[in-house]
């Protein structure tokens, strides 16, 4: 990336990702995130939340990134977000002019720090429109070397076998 401030944000998704199409046919989803501070309340020897110190930040990703956002992200899930921050001004109703922060994301993810997320390779298709992973246990379609199951697993802990069974496509080497 280039051109822009370049941040990282780390919070909790505020609503559910929302997929949309242009009439190029281009995947847009948008989201916002809350990114809350928290610090250490001695009085009560206990974290807490800073509710004025909040940041929601209205966030756009593009092409397949949003059709696996949308795929993949729940509204109060914790993700990292990286992108390029971009202010817009504009004058509403009543005619009083705002400024808003909006975040161009370049990359999502849920964060582990309290959670396990599986990740699979999404499936690349023409036009991209419904590609992805099957929703309630279905194939792993998008699995590297089509590997049918969690016993089959790329990073699962079932020993060193995983070029032979399918796990990574027949190679030493992972796919990236």
């Amino acid at each position: 990336m280039s051109n822009g401030t370049e941040i990282t944000v780390i919070g909790n998704l505020v609503d559910e990702p929302e997929l949309r199409f242009t009439p190029n046919g281009a995947a847009v989803a948008k989201f916002r995130v809350a990114s809350t501070p928290r610090k250490f309340n001695r009085d009560t020897n206990a974290w807490e939340d800073d509710k004025d110190g909040a940041l929601f930040l209205s966030c756009s990703v593009w092409r397949q990134a949003a059709e696996n956002c949308a795929e993949s992200l729940q509204k109060g899930m914790r993700v990292i977000v990286q992108g390029r921050l971009k202010q817009r001004s504009y004058e509403d109703r009543e005619g009083v002019k705002r400024t808003v922060f909006e975040l161009d994301v370049e990359d999502v993810g849920p964060s582990l720090k309290m959670a396990t997320a599986r990740v699979e390779k999404a499936s690349r298709g023409a036009g991209g429109q419904g590609q992805g992973r099957q929703q309630g246990g279905g194939s792993r379609s998008g699995g590297w070397g089509g590997g049918q199951g969690p016993a089959e697993d790329a990073w699962s802990s079932g020993g060193g076998q995983q070029g032979q069974q399918g796990g990574w496509g027949g190679g030493d080497e992972p796919p990236f």
